[in-house]
């Protein structure tokens, strides 16, 4: 039996800061259920490493080259068969808004908007959003480990500045369940454990918000 048989979710969006492992939980989560993945493909990019070397200079058209793949990908996805697989990303479109607020000064952000209004039209919603949580330093060290080159540049204000974005937005979300889950402690990339109690975390999941960090894992 496909594992995705009895999974009442049907698209699932995995979503959190730079570093905290968002990607490679998609890829597992789609290889377990069969599903088709959705990737957001940050290094085609081309104004990327421009905003980590000088974020004022870079920073819109980074923004807008984001926002135009991102709506693209989307309306394709929405054009699709409507009776497709499971199918697992890793971004939601809101979150779009949500970094060019960090990123953009008030001009900018005003001309984003516009853009933004005319661009985005009525996006899948997701029948569920994962938040992986984790604190800066934790951040930090999974981008120094991964080694991608432009995250280098990432500047320790920036990821404080997104993480707490991150944790506002997600306080006031209410468009679609949302399971809470402290990637810190949390391991369900290296841990099989951890990703089985995930799973079931994830099936159990109907409505509401569900912040999932198992006593287990809990310092004393």
């Amino acid at each position: 039996m496909n594992m995705s048989d009895n999974l009442t979710h049907r698209f699932v969006v995995i979503e959190g800061p730079i570093g905290v492992g968002k990607t490679s939980l998609a890829r597992r989560l789609a290889e377990v259920w069969n599903a088709e993945l959705v990737l957001e493909q940050a290094d085609t990019n081309p104004f990327l490493e421009r905003f980590y070397r000088d974020p004022v200079a870079a920073a819109l058209p980074a923004q807008l080259h984001f926002l135009f793949q991102r709506t693209q990908q989307l309306s394709n996805l929405r054009q699709a068969d409507l009776f497709a697989p499971v199918r697992v990303a890793d971004y939601l479109l809101e979150k779009d808004r949500l970094f060019a607020r960090v990123t953009l000064d008030e001009a900018e952000f005003a001309l984003y908007e516009q853009v933004y209004a005319r661009m985005v039209v009525d996006p899948p919603k997701p029948d569920l959003v994962i938040y992986l949580q984790a604190p800066v330093d934790v951040l930090l060290e999974r981008i120094g480990r991964r080694r991608i080159k432009a995250e280098q540049l990432i500047e320790r204000a920036y990821l404080e500045k997104l993480n707490e974005a991150y944790a506002r937005f997600f306080h006031d979300y209410e468009a679609a369940p949302t399971l809470i889950v402290n990637a810190a402690t949390l391991d369900p990339l290296s841990s099989d454990a951890d990703f089985n109690e995930l799973l079931g975390a994830i099936r159990r999941m109907r409505k509401g918000k569900l912040y999932f960090n198992p006593l287990r894992h809990a310092a004393i």
